[in-house]
């Protein structure tokens, strides 16, 4: 056998490889999914959604043979058939129903005022939503780039999946990244627009609140919410529907499944499909890099919002409310309201501001849901 018919054989050889299709692109991306999985193991940022994130990345740009249908952009694949669930929007109401089934409403309900700071804190969506317009994006586009002010990844997901399916990849990536990026994004934000004064003020314990408060609420609130934002009444209704099924009493089987092995399973195939999405050839485009950006925006101007708008009913309430817990409204449960209790320590060590924070940090789940809603009933007419 001679030198060139090696050669060729080599060649050959080399194409049933992944090498012979990789590019820079496919590279950069694995590098990003390998960054990915670093932070989330050394830095502890949100490990359960960055580590299949990361790892889905890394399996996305892995170049396939010509004529074998492996990513979930092949027609007839098993990656299509998993990546289903987040394209059609499965996926996230299957997390809202675990998250429902997990969440204690209760320091809510005992200062109702609270839900206030949730609301405030999707005026970053809303202000994304124009600066996405601003910059070229069309109704449908802004509108699912704006959700990323709300911090909370499976709404984000699923509104881009109904009005910009094309860009979900870079949404959702956006979207995660930047609540797995919580405890460092949000702190000097909060630092910058409050005094010591502020950060130091003390709240006093919630009232303790009936079962009967915490069975009706459920039903009350999804009836509320859909009749303003009938879009969100998937979202809303497996949210409060799970929270139902944990306060009722009578269902703690399900109850339970529900907030741990079901939304375990669904957070693995949602974060693995999800990474698995971000190829090179259809993630490494302008406006990713424009939609990472507006979502870095809208996170900073969404925990602004809540804490300013504390400072102005500080105005208005003899008993004041520590600001800090504002920079909760956005719906990263729990994380930022563990980043409100870091920094109020940090001033004032015996200051125990961490449920407190639940209350607006719950509202925004809320908050974010119905603002996807609002966005989806007004862009699809």
């Amino acid at each position: 056998m001679n030198i060139e018919t090696l050669l060729s054989k080599a060649s050959e050889l080399l194409e049933t490889t992944a090498f012979g299709s990789l590019e820079l692109g496919n590279v950069i991306m694995i590098v990003v999914g390998l960054i990915f999985i670093f932070l989330a193991i050394t830095k502890d940022y949100e490990p359960l959604l960055l580590v299949p994130i990361g790892f889905g990345i890394v399996v996305g740009n892995i170049p396939a043979v010509p004529g074998m249908p492996l990513s979930v952009y092949d027609d007839g694949s098993v990656m299509q058939y998993l990546y289903f669930g987040v394209a059609k929007g499965v996926y996230p109401p299957l997390i809202f129903l675990g998250i429902g089934a997990m969440t204690d409403f209760s320091t809510m309900l005992s200062n109702p005022k609270l839900i206030l700071l949730g609301a405030a804190a999707q005026i970053g969506v809303f202000l994304t939503f124009l600066g996405a317009l601003v910059l070229g994006f069309n109704p449908n586009e802004a509108g699912a780039i704006g959700i990323i002010g709300g911090a909370d990844g499976p709404t984000a997901i699923f509104l881009s999946s109904k009005l910009a399916p094309d860009l979900l990849g870079a949404i959702a990536i956006a979207a995660y990244s930047y609540m797995a990026l919580v405890p460092v994004i949000q702190p000097p934000i909060m630092k910058l627009l409050t005094t010591k004064d502020e950060r130091v003020i003390r709240m006093k314990p919630s009232r303790q609140v009936s079962t009967r408060e915490r069975i009706i609420f459920p039903v009350i609130a999804f009836l509320v919410c859909t009749m303003l934002a009938p879009g969100a009444i998937v979202l809303i209704g497996m949210l409060f529907f799970g929270n139902l099924l944990k306060e009722c009493t009578v269902t703690d089987r399900l109850a339970a499944t529900a907030r741990t092995a079901m939304i375990d399973v669904v957070t693995i195939l949602l974060g693995f499909c999800v990474g698995a999405s971000t190829s090179a050839s259809h993630f490494l485009k302008p406006e990713s890099i424009l939609i990472f950006c507006l979502g870095a925006l809208a996170f900073a101007v969404a925990t602004a919002s809540g804490v300013m708008f504390a400072k102005f009913m500080n105005l208005f309430l003899r008993e004041k409310i520590n600001p800090l817990i504002g920079a909760a409204g956005v719906s990263a449960v729990p994380d930022s309201a563990r980043v409100v209790q870091m920094v109020g320590q940090q001033n004032d060590p015996q200051n125990f501001l961490l449920m407190h924070a639940m209350a607006p940090n719950v509202a925004g789940v809320i908050g974010s849901a119905i603002a996807a809603g609002v966005l989806w009933s007004q862009l699809v007419q």
